[in-house]
């Protein structure tokens, strides 16, 4: 099935159905308000959910159905409980730090790296990236992204899998000349990290049978920057851990609760001329090539495009599509 959170001038917004070609919706308060409420009840809600879900693309339903406009979504949980961002593309780590000439520990092939950012918020798919100060380097990041039910602690990654609900894409948004500062404090990130934006609709593991296999989303993810294509890498290969090893990794010594958003960290294709989903890979390329970066980080009134299509070139999740703009204070 395929969700989403319309604005209705509510933190939370509401939750609706969305048909597979994303074209169609329909409301459901008599199953639940917002992602979250049906989330939380899950057992209760999914088969009630997938039932409207499969009469909406049948056309058995008439009653209720409106236009989806993508523009006017929220992100599909506009905030959570609990959001946690991995680096399971070690290739990807592995290149940053050879471009500084810096060894990659052997540990990081091994047990995941992690941190936990800001769930207050979520922003949508056209919600613009508002930052205060070009200087401080603003970049894109395309990743996949996994929603959880709850999650027990101690949960082996094997049976992590069985507790990934829905798959979607979304934008990390990193300030890059402001991270090296905030980690010589060995105390990780925190304003390097604004926003994180996500695609128009979360899509459930089953609609993604043949795609999402053990625990990775075997499509590529195509990054387009002020029209130009940037990266087009494809999210299954160079994952060294699969989002049941990621999940596994953050219930290790507790609990995860329902809602929970686990991100794979920047997709990275290694050796391959598209794939990078990040102007920081690139400007390292530059850099191992050339003895110094050539391509600027993102200016005000630059556009970001993220998208991932299925193997008949339908987009599956809605397309991210952001502005960079100067953030006033009101």
């Amino acid at each position: 099935m395929k969700l989403a959170s319309i604005d209705n001038n509510t933190r939370d917004g509401e939750l609706v159905v969305v048909n597979k070609e994303l074209t169609k919706a329909i409301r459901v308060p008599e199953i639940a308000s917002t992602m979250q409420q049906a989330i939380d009840n899950w057992t209760a809600n999914e088969n009630k959910l997938q039932t409207i879900y499969e009469q909406l693309n049948s056309g058995k339903l008439t009653d209720g159905i409106f236009d989806f406009d993508s523009v006017r979504v929220l992100a599909p949980i506009p905030r959570a409980y609990h959001w946690a961002d991995g680096s399971a593309y070690v290739t990807h780590v592995e290149l940053v730090r050879k471009a500084r000439n810096a060894e990659l520990p052997e540990s990081f092939w091994t047990d995941p790296l992690m941190y936990m950012g800001a769930s207050d918020a979520f922003i949508g798919a056209h919600d613009a990236i508002e930052i205060e100060n070009e200087e401080w380097g603003i970049d894109f990041e395309s990743e996949v992204a996994v929603i959880t039910d709850d999650v027990p602690a101690g949960v082996s990654a094997a049976e992590a899998l069985n507790h990934i609900k829905f798959v979607t894409i979304i934008n990390d948004v990193s300030l890059r000349n402001l991270i090296p500062n905030e980690l010589s404090k060995q105390f990780g990130f925190y304003q390097s990290k604004p926003w994180t934006s996500f695609a128009p609709v979360i899509v459930s593991v089953d609609e993604l049978k043949d795609e999402f296999i053990d625990g990775k989303l075997h499509l590529p993810l195509i990054s387009t920057l002020n029209g130009e294509i940037i990266g087009t890498p494809n999210a299954g290969i160079d994952m060294t851990f699969g989002f049941g090893e990621l999940i596994a990794h953050a219930a290790k010594t507790r609990s995860l609760m329902a809602g929970t958003v686990i991100g794979s960290g920047t997709v990275a294709n290694q050796g391959s001329p598209t794939g990078s989903s990040c102007i920081a890979e690139i400007r390292c390329l530059e850099t191992i090539k050339d003895g110094k970066p050539s391509t600027p980080f993102m200016k005000f009134g630059d556009q970001i495009e993220i998208e991932m299509k299925n193997a008949a070139g339908a987009s599956l999740f809605g397309k991210i599509n952001q502005k960079v703009k100067k953030y006033e204070k009101k």
